[in-house]
């Protein structure tokens, strides 16, 4: 064998074993995608998703519960062309991840504070679960888009909302759906937290 060939091939030889260990393999998993604060957009997140992420936040909540919610909300958001990441975290922070503790209580259906006031209006009450989903979504709906419902309306308050579609993003539900300045905030942040699910 030529001497400067040998010489060639065992350098090769080196630089291919130390590059093998030294630099940082390629990973074939996606980076994260960030959900986004559009109400009038497809969501990024799979029921599967959803359920990881609240659970991060509340562990002691009812798993079967949580996981037919978060196939009901991308259910729902998929007929009326709503977000369904941020109608999920709409729920968690409504609802303190399901932990209540307001004027609205569990048995309400009520995943989103709606008609919630006071002590002698603690807000409406749904018959099951996919109906307070439903209207929930139904209520976004209102405030993020001018388009037609698809099905048939049952959110009492979405006649209230006016003009139609003037919080196209979470940001604009501060002041509007909520009166809390930082609500918007809030959204955006539980929004960034869901995107490493």
């Amino acid at each position: 064998m030529n001497k400067k060939f040998y010489v060639f091939f065992s350098c090769l030889l080196v630089f291919l074993a130390f590059s093998c260990t030294t630099f940082p393999k390629h990973s074939n998993k996606p980076a994260p995608q960030q959900p986004s604060i559009y109400i009038d957009a497809s969501g990024t997140k799979s029921a599967q998703q959803l359920f990881a992420f609240f659970i991060s936040k509340n562990p002691d909540a009812k798993y079967e519960k949580v996981m037919r919610l978060a196939e009901y909300y991308i259910a729902e958001c998929n007929i009326e062309g709503i977000n369904s990441d941020v109608a999920f975290i709409q729920m968690c922070l409504e609802t303190g991840f399901l932990r209540f503790g307001g004027l609205v209580t569990e048995e309400m259906n009520n995943f989103c504070g709606l008609g919630s006031i006071d002590k002698n209006n603690p807000g409406n009450t749904f018959e099951t679960e996919l109906l307070g989903v439903r209207a929930h979504i139904q209520h976004l709906h209102a405030y993020g888009t001018t388009r037609e419902l698809k099905q048939p309306l049952i959110d009492t308050r979405y006649k209230y909302v006016n003009p139609r579609g003037k919080a196209p993003t979470i940001q604009e539900l501060a002041g509007t759906w909520a009166a809390d300045k930082a609500y918007g905030t809030k959204l955006e942040s539980l929004l960034n937290q869901l995107s490493v699910f």
